[in-house]
């Protein structure tokens, strides 16, 4: 187990646990918060053995968005030491990477959310592959009720992953939202009874990492390249990467696992 304070690092089989831990402000964000995610997303690409991310928070909540008390104090998130300081100095990017906006992990990444996953959660939300919630789980971009706009993505990403009518819904009312309702929406799949969204998360990461990760790594990859294309062009795509999947050494090891009834073990090959 690894992390920096607020953020909290663990290795579950080949799935790498990355949970936001500032429980006393409901895992609110924070530079070294942010510093931490975005480290975690590349250590988990960087590893070949590492298959699958979640992502979670601890005390019983997911994400209550950017500190606000931080924020009117000193008109940034709140935390760090000049280290964490320096390196959002030298990347002004850097909390858009962390945040997922300008950042996409190729490894699948699955949202285990419990309470609040509001305003700045509910933005990094979005960046997620897979979405579990606990049912008394809540959502909501709060932003326009404090005069802020949600520029982590949202007044795009949302009416993309959302129908129109209910992403403008939940932009412009600021509104909150309980877990039955986001499921009904679509901004997530699953509901689960409370205090079991990290489990049936992991389990999901468990079917995952069970499959070829050259195939899963290239199936995400496309599902996300061909998202703005017309169908024409984003079928070429498709059957660019396929072919390419079904040239690997995965791929013929798979074939012959189920001819022999075995598990397929993969190489990454």
């Amino acid at each position: 187990m690894d992390g920096n304070g607020h953020l909290t690092v663990e290795r579950v089989g080949a799935t790498l646990v990355l949970t936001l831990d500032r429980p006393e402000a409901k895992n609110a964000l924070s530079l070294p918060m942010l510093a931490g995610l975005y480290d975690g997303w590349l250590a988990a690409d960087a590893d070949d053995g590492i298959r699958s991310i979640v992502l979670t928070g601890a005390g019983g909540a997911f994400c209550s968005g950017m500190d606000l008390k931080a924020l009117a104090r000193t008109g940034e998130p709140d935390g760090g030491d000049d280290s964490v300081r320096a390196r959002f100095r030298a990347d002004p990017d850097l909390h858009w990477k962390a945040m997922l906006r300008h950042h996409r992990p190729r490894k699948p990444v699955i949202a285990a959310v419990e309470g609040p996953c509001v305003a700045g959660g509910t933005e990094i939300l979005q960046g997620t592959d897979i979405r579990i919630a606990g049912q008394s789980a809540v959502f909501g971009l709060f932003e326009v009720r404090r005069g802020l706009f949600p520029i982590g993505g949202s007044t795009v990403r949302l009416p993309r992953q959302i129908p129109r009518t209910h992403a403008l819904e939940m932009l412009l009312t600021g509104r909150p939202y309980g877990a039955a309702e986001a499921q009904r929406i679509g901004l997530i799949g699953h509901v689960v009874p409370d205090g079991t969204a990290l489990r049936k998360a992991l389990e999901t990461a468990e079917l995952i990492n069970a499959n070829g990760p050259l195939a899963v790594e290239a199936v995400k990859a496309c599902a996300y390249e061909t998202a703005g294309m017309g169908e024409v062009e984003a079928l070429a795509v498709e059957l660019d990467r396929g072919m390419g999947i079904f040239g690997t050494a995965d791929a013929k090891e798979g074939a012959r696992a189920f001819v022999e009834k075995r598990v397929a073990v993969f190489r990454r090959a």
